[in-house]
């Protein structure tokens, strides 16, 4: 089997890009893919050191450069990345900003995302608060494919994390993360191993799977 090159884009720790390096050297996607190149959007995020410490060549593109012009002018730069890596699928990995559906299109809808709350609820970036100031019992977090609105695209992997009356975000934060760890990798095995179909808004997996 031909490794899957794997292109990833994060704006802070980098903790879920972590996660894939390691199942790429020892873990459920050893010899099934690599992580190729990483592109970072911010000055100082400890995703490149991350990163470096794989020796997985990294780019910091800053976003702030681009305020002032569409979006397309920004996912052009990192398209470009990408194609110098021969990516052939884009996962964002704690990105705090939007693609846009040229960038998705780039790479034939080929774009995952992780996002720390049970879709489509809590969408956004302060899930762990919402989901504590709306008093839920069960909150997780969620695999998807990307399209050109915020955490909203066809659903491939969830996990269901129980609220505790105790917890803050930082809890709830770090048990919910333990699973991000988990289902990221698994979703992209699962695209690997070409089992994933898309109808519409439904992502249908041939076969059942373990997490």
């Amino acid at each position: 089997m031909t490794e899957l090159k794997i292109g990833a884009i994060a704006s802070g720790s980098g903790s879920n890009l972590e996660s894939i390096i390691k199942s790429c050297k020892t873990g459920i996607l050893k010899n099934k893919a690599s992580v190729e190149i990483l592109i970072c959007n911010k000055i100082g995020a400890f995703c490149m050191e991350r990163a470096k410490n794989h020796n997985i060549p990294y780019e910091l593109i800053e976003s702030n450069k681009y305020l002032h012009l569409p979006r397309e002018d920004y996912d052009k730069k990192m398209i470009e990345v990408f194609r110098k890596y021969s990516c052939e699928l884009i996962v964002l990995v704690g990105y705090m900003r939007l693609v846009s559906g040229m960038f998705i299109e780039a790479f034939n809808g080929n774009v995952m995302n992780i996002h720390p709350a049970l879709l489509p609820s809590f969408k956004g970036m302060h899930a762990h608060r919402d989901v504590l100031d709306y008093g839920v019992k069960v909150s997780g977090c969620t695999v998807h494919f990307v399209d050109n609105q915020s955490d909203h695209g066809p659903i491939i992997i969830q996990k269901c994390v129980p609220v505790y009356d105790t917890d803050n975000e930082d809890t709830l934060g770090s048990r919910v993360l333990e699973w991000e760890h988990k289902i990221f990798p698994k979703a992209i095995e699962l695209f690997c191993n070409k089992r994933l179909q898309i109808k519409e808004r439904l992502v249908i997996i041939d076969g059942e799977f373990d997490l």
